[in-house]
Formats: C-alpha cells, sequence, structure tokens
C-alpha cells in the first residue's frame, strides 16, 4: 500500500485494526521518522481508544485500557532488559502489543509475531507492507 499523506497511513491502519485480535503483537518496522506513531493512532482509532497517541520513547511502552500496549524499544539493548522492566508480561495480558524497535528485544519475542513495515519512499509517501 503507498500512502501520500500522514492521513491515508492512519487509514490504513485503522483498517488493519480489524484483523487484528486480542493477543496478538504486531512488529512495527521502519526508520527514525518513517511514520511508526502516526501508523500507531490510526490502529488505536480502528480498536475505538479516543486516547491521545504519544510515542512511548522514555516510558518504554504505553497501556492503553489494556486494549493497545505501544512499545518503543529504541533504548533497550536486548531482552533481558525488557524482561526486567516488565515489558514481556504484556505479550500475554490480553491486548494487541505493537512494538517498535522490536529488533532490539528479537530474544524474547513470542512466536507468530505479525510484522509490519513503513518505507519512506520521499518527504510524505510511505509503503506500508503488512505480512
Amino acid at each position: 500500500m503507498i500512502a501520500k499523506t500522514p492521513e491515508q497511513t492512519m487509514e490504513y491502519a485503522e483498517k488493519y485494526a480489524k484483523t487484528l485480535r486480542a493477543g496478538d503483537v504486531v512488529l512495527l518496522k521502519g526508520e527514525m521518522g518513517a511514520g511508526k506513531t502516526v501508523f500507531v493512532k490510526g490502529l488505536a482509532k480502528g480498536l475505538g481508544i479516543e486516547d491521545e497517541i504519544t510515542s512511548p520513547t522514555y516510558a518504554y511502552m504505553n497501556d492503553y485500557d489494556g486494549v493497545l500496549y505501544h512499545y518503543d524499544c529504541y533504548r533497550l539493548k536486548n531482552g533481558a532488559q525488557a524482561e526486567a522492566l516488565g515489558l514481556t508480561d504484556y505479550f500475554f495480558a490480553g491486548g494487541i502489543c505493537v512494538i517498535e524497535w522490536s529488533e532490539n528485544i528479537a530474544d524474547v519475542l513470542p512466536e507468530n509475531c505479525k510484522t509490519v513495515m513503513i518505507r519512506k519512499l520521499d518527504a510524505n509517501t510511505r509503503e506500508i507492507v503488512a505480512e
């Protein structure tokens, strides 16, 4: 899917949310500034969450009423740090986990994760591939 605006990214994510079930873990891949948090905003809307979605860069994870757990693992070095912070407990808490920079904690991710790749094609255009 090609999104030419942040709004199109959000619309796609809102539709993608309808394919998810409680307990799903989604790995969001893409370079800094690709639009991962924009995608999560659309995902949250599709899940009926009305809270403002912000990047959990310094909190590591934001919990949206147990429905959505939004992770940012950029500052983690390995899965052991995620476990020590209790982040892995939420993989089995019945909500949907969406993880930015999941490669940093790859050794503790559950099996059967879904992946969404967001590629920056230019300043505004993104290619979004959901697997």
